[in-house]
């Protein structure tokens, strides 16, 4: 089968707990291991020429989770910012978040501002984090930047709002993809994935890489993508 790469494919990291309780593992060694199958996939993205990877990586609501586990992604997010930066500048990544991040811990938000910085000139794939990120607290935010901006509802159109996103000048996802076997969108890019095909996978995310990066690939490329038309 000829495989129909998106632009833009989104991904809900789903099951690092699940993973490193099946191997009587800690859920951080399960969150290490999932920063493997980050950077497996972005190189698989990488080699099939996808030009956007949004991955869901702290949502608004993982600040319930214990303090030594959010610390513990935190330290991951941080370290792994700083280890793979020349990779990025190497192989043409550009780093790029959405969400709240002015929420994130200081030194978590310099090392990411530094990065974005960094990479902002690099073209070959834009490696966009979520982070601090809810899909209905995103809507709120532009919906106050629309307000604070003097927008009146009769300038207001699909395309107007969008500007305000924090995706703004991005594509929406043509593919979004599920790990872990779960079948619910948790919050996350609730604007963009309005026609976004879904694919929802059994394994957890440690496991991801480029095969089943080329299954879901493989399911997408079979379906007619109608946007509500026949």
């Amino acid at each position: 089968m000829d495989l129909n790469i998106p632009h833009h494919i989104a991904i809900i990291m789903d099951g690092n707990g699940r993973w490193a309780a099946e191997r009587g593992l800690d859920r951080v060694q399960g969150h290490t291991e999932g920063v493997s199958a980050v950077l497996r996939t972005v190189d698989a993205c990488l080699g099939y020429g996808v030009q956007y990877l949004t991955l869901y990586t702290f949502s608004t609501e993982n600040w319930k989770r214990s303090e030594e586990e959010v610390s513990s992604l935190m330290m991951l997010l941080s370290e792994a910012l700083t280890k793979y930066l020349p990779d990025f500048m190497e192989r043409g990544i550009r780093l790029k978040t959405i969400g709240d991040i002015d929420a994130l811990p200081d030194s978590v938000l310099a090392k990411l501002e530094h990065v974005r910085e960094e990479t902002k000139s690099n073209d070959k794939i834009v490696f966009n984090l979520a982070l601090n990120y809810g899909g209905r607290d995103e809507i709120i935010r532009a919906s106050r930047k629309l307000i604070d901006a003097g927008v009146s509802s009769t300038e207001l159109t699909e395309e107007v709002f969008e500007q305000y996103l924090d995706s703004a000048g991005m594509p929406d996802p043509e593919l979004l993809i599920r790990t872990s076997g779960e079948m619910r969108v948790s919050n996350f890019l609730l604007w963009q994935i309005s026609y976004s095909e879904f694919v929802c996978m059994q394994e957890f995310w440690p496991d991801f890489g480029k095969d089943l990066l080329t299954k879901a690939l493989q399911d997408y490329s079979g379906r007619q993508r109608r946007f509500g038309g026949r």
